[in-house]
């Protein structure tokens, strides 16, 4: 899906993501993005944390309950020798 939408650049060079685009994109506020000169366009994109990623980014692999029971109780053996 493509959105268009026509805004301006305000004081300080301002700009305004409208509405319709944060939400094609998903972006929300609070959140990080990044901003790029590409030869003479400007690209913005967001930056996903894990969370997002997790829900909605591509899948690469499954865990299943019992190896991340088995990986946590790991870790915490670890910190408490380190005790």
């Amino acid at each position: 899906m493509s959105v268009v939408v026509e805004t301006k650049v305000g004081k300080k060079r301002v700009i305004v993501i409208p509405k319709a685009v944060a939400e094609a994109v998903k972006i929300r506020e609070g959140q990080r993005i990044r901003i790029m000169a590409v030869g003479d366009r400007i690209v913005i994109e967001p930056i996903r944390d894990a969370v997002w990623l997790a829900i909605h980014g591509k899948k690469i692999g499954r865990i299943m309950p019992e190896e991340l029971e088995e990986e946590s109780i790991l870790e915490q053996e670890k910190i408490y020798r380190r005790q």
